[in-house]
């Protein structure tokens, strides 16, 4: 009977151990997540400046064109919906 009772304690020792492990784990992943998220974003902005610094300079090739065509419509249409929405 001891040896069983002991048996049970290291496993709950174990599974205390475990537990920490494992949220100690989840709070690095989540600290990793929102710094991969930061880089993304920072990435995104970058990408956008690229462009427009090659759109100013004229250094555009067809795709580029096109894709900056594309955002500014994006745009146009967000500040046509924010205006109608402050105009209700």
């Amino acid at each position: 009977m001891d040896r069983v009772a002991a048996k049970a304690a290291r496993l709950v020792r174990a599974y205390h151990a475990l537990h920490k492990d494992n949220e100690k784990l989840r709070q690095e992943l989540g600290k990793k997540s929102a710094a991969e998220q930061l880089l993304r974003e920072q990435t995104r902005q970058l990408e956008q400046q690229v462009q427009l610094l090659k759109a100013a300079t004229g250094d555009m090739d067809e795709n580029g064109r096109k894709e900056l065509q594309k955002q500014l419509n994006h745009y146009i249409r967000e500040i046509d919906r924010c205006i109608s929405l402050l105009g209700e």
